[in-house]
């Protein structure tokens, strides 16, 4: 009965860390645009205000990394990390640092981080 139940219950829980692997790996800072009906050869960043052939993608100054149809962000941004640390955007490098409050050259771990 032990072995039937701990196969049943690898059964289930292989599946279910699958998918909260893959939903942790997707990208919850993305949005889509539609593109106007017609025939186009290019389509406008909608931060910059720049054209960009279709097919082609680009990194926006928004730290934004984008297609015709969508822009996703191009970080992850941490959650956890220890308490006697704090997170800043790099906005030139299009990521977060993380270091220790009082000292900005000693880097901290990362825990977590959304993306």
């Amino acid at each position: 009965l032990n072995s039937a139940r701990r196969t049943a219950t690898m059964k289930y829980l292989a599946p279910a860390l699958l998918l909260w692997c893959l939903v942790s790996l997707s990208n919850a800072q993305c949005f889509f645009k539609p593109l106007p009906p017609g025939d186009q050869t290019h389509c406008q960043d909608d931060v910059d205000m720049t054209w960009h052939p279709l097919g082609s993608h680009w990194r926006n100054s928004k730290c934004m990394d984008c297609d015709c149809s969508s822009c996703c962000a191009a970080y992850y941004i941490p959650t956890q990390f220890p308490s006697d640390c704090v997170s800043v955007f790099d906005p030139t490098a299009c990521e977060y640092i993380v270091h220790k409050k009082n000292d900005p050259s000693e880097i901290c771990p990362i825990y977590s981080a959304v993306g």
